[in-house]
Parts: structure tokens; sequence; C-alpha cells
């Protein structure tokens, strides 16, 4: 298990995310990974997803950073 914060994220991103952070430069894909950890970190109803189901509350979090990239 990789503890690199942008490994993590792009493990918890679906695969069309994944595919378009990978091809972006590394201080991007740190800055997104930075708002994902921070995501994670801040919103309660993560937190109790968390609980249940690791995985599934990384990639809530990874998909809302997703959005609000897209905005």
């Amino acid at each position: 298990m990789s503890f690199d914060a942008v490994d993590r994220f792009l493990t918890a991103l679906d695969p069309t995310h994944r595919e378009t952070v990978d091809g972006l430069p590394r201080a991007e894909q740190e800055r997104l990974a930075a708002a994902w950890e921070e995501e994670l970190e801040r919103d309660t109803d993560i937190d109790t997803l968390d609980e249940l189901s690791p995985p599934a509350a990384e990639s809530e979090a990874a998909r809302r950073v997703m959005e609000r990239r897209s905005e």
C-alpha cells in the first residue's frame, strides 16, 4: 500500500478521472491530492461513510474534488 497522497488519490478516482489526472503535471496532481485529503478530513458525511467503507469514502471525496475542478 502506497502512502503517497497522489497515488492514493489516483486509486480513489474512477478510471476516466484517473486517466485525466495521471496526464497532469505532478504539481497539479499534488494540488488535487491535497484538496482530496482536505475533503476527507473536513466532511462529516464522509467520516460516517469512512466508518462503513473507507474505499467508498475516498472515492466520494475524489469525485467531489474532480467535480469542483470542472466548475
